[in-house]
């Protein structure tokens, strides 16, 4: 009996190992979009990857089926969420590296627009995983793109943003 738990125990681990070396790189980016941290700097992205991972491995018996990568994934997102709400009192601005593509962006803006954009999940998915309503998803989604795209200028004298002409 424990030899066959061992053996269990030994594949579990070698799958696992598996899993972590086709999709850390993925998901380490993400969540460095995500914390909007320098990718040579990112002690948050990090943090919320090895959590994520942790999480993932402790429920690998329990996927029967179910895609690895979507279960990190998911509990990477709430992770920051979560964390993003108690450390910024809600999914308002929080601290950024100013040379992060994402660092104009809120959290909550910055965790949809990876979702969908980088991970390619779908609306209605990424409305369930946040409990919001797709209409949301969608707006707060096109917000973030087009914030993206025409960035904010600051005000040469007070740092003030303006908003980018039309």
């Amino acid at each position: 009996m424990r030899e066959r738990q061992a053996s269990q125990g030994a594949r579990r681990a070698r799958e696992f190992e598996a899993f972590v070396a086709g999709a850390a790189g993925r998901l380490l980016h993400a969540a460095t979009l995500l914390t909007a941290e320098d990718p040579g700097d990112n002690p948050r992205a990090r943090r919320l990857l090895t959590l994520a991972l942790a999480h993932t491995y402790a429920c690998w018996h329990r996927l029967r089926g179910e895609d690895p990568y979507d279960r990190a994934r998911q509990y990477l997102a709430l992770r920051f969420a979560r964390t993003a709400w108690h450390q910024y009192g809600g999914l308002g601005r929080a601290h950024t590296h100013p040379a992060s593509p994402t660092a104009v962006l809120a959290p909550q803006e910055r965790l949809i627009l990876v979702l969908r954009l980088y991970e390619g999940v779908a609306e209605e998915q990424a409305a369930a995983l946040l409990g919001l309503p797709v209409e949301r998803v969608h707006a707060i989604c096109e917000r973030a793109t087009a914030t993206l795209l025409h960035p904010p200028r600051l005000a040469a004298a007070g740092g003030v943003a303006e908003p980018a002409p039309s």
